[in-house]
């Protein structure tokens, strides 16, 4: 069985397996104040072109998300997010649980928001002779890439950045896949960009060649101060911390992270023109390592005696949408195993 379900099937790159064991025996300082993580971090401010950004390090996407989120909002307010956004969607409510409802806005099937849309949440809210009994708009969720693959553009980011600045709102860019979405030919947004454009964001490395991971960049001030006692008292802060800044400091100190996940890009993307070629449509216009072709469910029935792929939505009777996603991890030969059985049937 070859998987195309997610990115996260596979372990870690083969590099960031090798460093682990390389250093497994040296003795450092916990809760990453170790010099690896250090490092990382310098390698983290370089790409952001920038060396007053905070940089932290932790496990996973949802307690990433949660975590910022929890740190941003006082205990009225909300986060506007996508109605397919991950906080909203597949977080088990995780954001609600501690204390902040997910103000979730419709999307188009792009799966993303616009500045306007930020703008009506909070001209609705304080606009309702009502407002106070009511969860304030405090921040704005999203995602680079979107759930559905596709991108936000520059202007798009600026355009939402300024909406936030005019209306008083933290804007947060989940970016668990983020890597992806930056060696995109779609893309015309740098990490200085969302430096300048966002209040947070975190890059990824879960689903990006680390065994765990992610790392978070803060730009705002006021989220800076103190926020290590956030990340302890959300049981974040990893004891064996350097674990993440030996992982990270493999995939940035020689471009590592990039080029992993370029190579999983053109392998979506030659996915993506063998469904076109053979007359399957898209579900969304993605150029990210998610693609999701629509299947008649009988040729969908017979690929999955051989490859796994996620469910995505039910177009009609007899069609239905999954998810192909690439990885760091996939070979060039699954991808031929896939087009030749694409052939076949």
């Amino acid at each position: 069985m070859i998987r195309f379900e997610c990115d996260y099937a596979e372990g870690a790159h083969e590099r960031v397996i090798q460093r682990l064991v390389e250093t497994n025996m040296e003795q450092t300082p916990g809760y990453s104040e170790d010099h690896y993580c250090e490092t990382a971090r310098g390698y983290i401010r370089d790409l952001c072109q920038d060396d007053t950004v905070a940089v932290h390090f932790l496990v996973g996407g949802t307690q990433t998300n949660a975590l910022v989120i929890a740190a941003a909002l006082r205990p009225h307010q909300g986060v506007i997010a996508p109605m397919v956004g991950h906080i909203n969607v597949h977080e088990t409510g995780a954001v609600e649980s501690y204390g902040h409802k997910v103000l979730a806005v419709p999307c188009g099937r792009d799966g993303k928001i616009t500045a306007q849309d930020v703008r009506n949440v909070y001209h609705g809210h304080w606009n309702d002779v009502t407002h106070e009994h009511m969860v304030q708009p405090g921040m704005v969720y999203i995602s680079q890439p979107t759930e559905n693959g596709t991108l936000y553009s520059k202007a798009e980011l600026e355009a939402m950045w300024e909406a936030c600045q005019d209306c008083g709102l933290f804007l947060f860019i989940d970016g668990a896949r983020l890597g992806y979405g930056l060696v995109s030919e779609a893309c015309d947004l740098t990490v200085p960009d969302l430096v300048c454009l966002s209040d947070a964001f975190y890059l990824g490395g879960t689903k990006q060649g680390l065994l765990f991971g992610e790392a978070l960049v803060l730009t705002n001030p006021a989220l800076k101060k103190d926020f290590r006692y956030l990340i302890k008292q959300h049981g974040g802060l990893l004891a064996k911390g350097r674990l993440l800044g030996v992982q990270f400091c493999t995939m940035f100190e020689d471009g590592l992270y990039f080029q992993a996940a370029k190579e999983a890009v053109d392998h979506a993307m030659t996915i993506r023109r063998a469904f076109e070629d053979r007359g399957y449509p898209l579900l969304f216009d993605s150029y990210t390592n998610q693609q999701f072709p629509i299947l008649p469910d009988d040729t969908l029935a017979k690929l999955e005696e051989e490859f796994a792929f996620s469910f995505w939505e039910k177009v009609d009777e007899t069609r239905t949408a999954v998810r192909v996603c690439t990885s760091w991890a996939t070979q060039k030969s699954s991808v031929e195993a896939l087009i030749a059985a694409l052939d076949r049937i």
